[in-house]
């Protein structure tokens, strides 16, 4: 794990006491960023659908609505959102609500550009009712650009696009984000507006459908072999608490009124640890060890489209300001796996265990874990947790 900055401690002085609006929070990133907000003292208030019945969640898991204000609401829907979001006024708003896949765009294509896009919209339209605002953090996607299949990363300069509806869905996102800035946001003394974009995110407390890492999962806990579709796929993969820990430094900025920190933004993993799908399952596999799934590969007969190659270019992200991915790879691999077999084996705190996990990211003492393992140092400080 790689040395940790001054930036942890600058965002919890920016954050601190601060009124914060979150969408998306019953969701895996959202729930993830919930927790972070709350350890640095955000007051939150939260938006977004309940949470699938009956289906296992982080925000169930780590009992998120706790430590907010939890209002359920479409954000596509502006007859739901509009009381949901009466009486708030946030200094800054983390727009994280979305459908977050892509074959389940094709299936539902409607439902995907309206929370998408018209939720976007409707998002920004209530920012401008919100006297206290400082700072507006839209999050979409490394699958907002046009898809050449290129071997390099693309840049916050290139073009938005998408074959499939959900990445086209992302490059209106941006689009409608954009034109919120110029029309309603660009004169003295109005928030500033960012929109950022991450890679592949995985990390404990991910079950959705049709996802690598909740797949392999789903197999190692019942048993059944894990069939790998695309298996030379590339794609940007990093821990969730990477691109969050960007998120969060954009926002720090956004708060002190640095105009430069507004506009787009990639954060993905070193151009060297965008691996494929294969390799991904493989190194998971190992790093569960004991029950873990077979893998077997196939070819799904007439499917849809799916990218073969993605890479994020986040030369601006380290340039400007200074975030950099602190986990390598397999770290973060393993990290996951500790998340996951935490959660299986029952009787663990999942909250405590998922800020332990945010407490060592953010920590200059390097990942430990309760036992020895060929990636990471020994140690027993984690298994407080469980």
């Amino acid at each position: 794990m790689r040395e940790a900055t001054a930036a942890d401690h600058r965002a919890g002085q920016a954050l601190s006491g601060r009124k914060v609006l979150l969408t998306g929070h019953t969701g895996f990133k959202g729930g993830w960023l919930a927790l972070w907000l709350r350890r640095l003292g955000a007051d939150i208030c939260a938006v977004a659908l309940p949470p699938c019945d009956g289906a296992p969640s982080l925000f169930e898991a780590a009992r998120v609505g706790e430590l907010l204000d939890h209002r359920i609401a479409d954000i596509g829907d502006p007859a739901a959102l509009v009381p949901a979001l009466a009486g708030v006024d946030a200094e800054v708003i983390f727009h994280l609500a979305a459908q977050s896949l892509v074959r389940p765009s094709y299936t539902d294509p409607l439902g995907t550009f309206q929370t998408n896009v018209m939720g976007t919209a409707a998002i920004m339209d209530a920012a401008r009712r919100m006297p206290s605002l400082r700072a507006i953090v839209i999050v979409t996607s490394d699958k907002c650009y046009d898809n050449r299949e290129w071997t390099w990363g693309y840049r916050e300069c290139d073009p938005m696009g998408g074959a499939d509806p959900y990445s086209a869905s992302k490059g209106c996102a941006e689009l409608v984000a954009d034109a919120f800035r110029r029309s309603y946001f660009s004169g003295p003394g109005a928030p500033l507006v960012a929109t950022l974009r991450a890679g592949n995110v995985f990390g404990g407390g991910d079950w959705s459908v049709d996802r690598l890492v909740p797949d392999i999962v789903r197999a190692a806990s019942t048993g059944l072999p894990l069939t790998i579709r695309n298996p030379l796929a590339i794609r940007p993969w990093q821990h969730v608490l990477e691109p969050l820990a960007g998120y969060l430094q954009v926002a720090t900025a956004l708060l002190e009124g640095d105009r430069s920190a507004g506009g787009a933004w990639n954060f993905g993993p070193d151009p060297a640890e965008a691996v494929d799908v294969g390799t991904f399952a493989r190194t998971f596999v190992d790093c569960w060890g004991a029950g873990a799934p077979d893998i077997r590969y196939g070819q799904e007969v007439a499917a849809p489209h799916e990218a073969g190659v993605l890479r994020l270019d986040s030369t601006k992200a380290r340039t400007i300001l200074g975030w950099q991915p602190r986990l390598s790879f397999e770290a973060a691999v393993s990290l996951t796996v500790d998340w996951y077999k935490a959660y299986l084996r029952g009787g663990t705190d999942m909250r405590a265990y998922t800020q332990r996990q945010i407490d060592l990211y953010t920590r200059d003492t390097g990942l430990v874990r309760p036992v020895p393992h060929p990636f990471l140092e020994s140690s027993t400080e984690i298994a407080a947790c469980a």
